[in-house]
């Protein structure tokens, strides 16, 4: 009884934040945390933590400085903005633009892109928490300028284009375009803001994955303001940047709200570490942990598939494990249609052992296994597996 006791309390102290492995297929999944941080941002973080440092205080003037400064010059540089601001999350982001021009007024979207995204989070709700009314233009497939321009009258505090990151409508469609929704904006006089939601710095193309468009060309399209993520694409902490023309971003400085959403200092630290990567776009995905997986060749994945599963055979009595080809996803919204070639090992239990039970119980592990069910098998993807010895290791008795 006393050792069971002892275990039970062992139990209850435990951290729930445990390091675990994925091996789902989804790079950027969001139940997972996200990006895993450059060995650079990691040791800004590790540095920031350790010690005091000039968050807002200037060491030239020996006056008060600001936060965001640290940021603000290196996202002007990488994207051509005339000037940003950063806050805790995309979702923020959006909130506090449409909070500062859009309160009390309206703001116009196109109903194919009011979005939902993960744990029920909508567009429309975050609209109405900025205290902004929402006007629908145009239907759910097709949109054109001459909706948004029957929509404006002399309420309209802005016009959002939201980057539909997690679905794809195909099939008899028309969208305006962000150069000329922004043109648009102008001559009506109202801002228009472009929400990128996981935004890229680079062109993935570079890497065989799909084109998307990078935060620099929707600076070159006029839009007044761009928000996108910090823990998607860009690889990086989660944080929320905002881009855009100086008076607005100065006017978003000002709202209340900024307080309450800003970042602190371990962040701020690890995203400058991270966004200094982008500077050596050559090396850029060798030394950020997103890009590398992401780029990973199949053939290379299939080689470690196949090393490791009479391994794992061996480890997983009753069980059999063979080689597979397998299809990987960014995740987090990002290129949600697309699917990039992987290999993995499937796992199937003798005697017709459901998977769903071996699932738990690589779940239970000190160092959790995650993969996810498929006709009938367990898969491990392991797009994501660094070493052998990570895998190996988890599964020891």
């Amino acid at each position: 009884l006393p050792h069971l006791l002892a275990a039970d309390l062992a139990g209850q102290a435990a951290t729930r934040l445990r390091p675990l492995l994925n091996l789902t297929g989804t790079v950027l999944h969001t139940n997972l945390g996200r990006a895993i941080l450059a060995d650079a941002a990691i040791a800004a973080a590790s540095a920031a933590m350790a010690a005091p440092l000039a968050l807002e205080y200037d060491l030239q003037t020996g006056g008060r400085g600001r936060r965001d400064d640290h940021l603000r010059g290196l996202l002007c540089e990488l994207t051509g903005a005339e000037d940003a601001t950063i806050v805790n999350n995309n979702a923020a982001a959006v909130l506090i633009a449409l909070n500062t021009f859009g309160l009390g007024r309206d703001s116009l979207v196109s109903r194919g892109e009011l979005i939902e995204i993960g744990g029920a989070f909508r567009m429309p709700d975050i609209m109405a928490r900025a205290g902004t009314h929402l006007v629908e233009v145009g239907t759910t497939n097709r949109t054109h300028p001459r909706d948004y321009m029957d929509a404006i009258t002399d309420r309209t505090g802005l016009i959002l284009k939201v980057h539909t990151s997690n679905y794809r409508i195909e099939g008899f469609t028309a969208e305006v375009a962000a150069a000329d929704l922004a043109a648009l904006a102008r001559k009506a006089g109202v801002i228009m803001m472009n929400d990128l939601g996981a935004g890229s710095l680079v062109d993935l193309s570079r890497w065989g994955l799909r084109r998307e468009p990078t935060v620099a060309e929707a600076v070159a399209e006029g839009a007044d303001l761009i928000t996108f993520s910090g823990d998607k694409l860009l690889g990086g902490p989660q944080a929320g940047f905002i881009l855009g023309r100086r008076d607005l971003i100065a006017a978003i400085n000002k709202n209340p709200m900024k307080r309450a959403l800003r970042l602190d200092k371990i962040r701020i630290a690890a995203l400058e570490a991270t966004l200094r990567l982008y500077r050596d776009p050559d090396r850029l995905d060798r030394r950020l942990p997103v890009l590398q997986m992401l780029s990973r060749p199949q053939a290379e994945i299939a080689a470690q598939a196949a090393r490791l599963a009479p391994q794992v055979a061996a480890l997983l009595s009753n069980h059999a494990v063979a080689v597979t080809d397998c299809a990987s996803q960014i995740g987090s919204g990002s290129l949600p249609t697309d699917t990039i070639p992987s290999a993995g090992l499937r796992i199937t239990g003798a005697g017709g052992d459901a998977p769903d039970r071996l699932a738990a119980r690589l779940r239970a592990l000190p160092r959790p296994v995650l993969g996810h069910i498929h006709a009938g098998a367990l898969i491990l993807d392991l797009r994501c597996l660094g070493a052998d010895a990570d895998l190996l290791d988890a599964l020891a008795p």
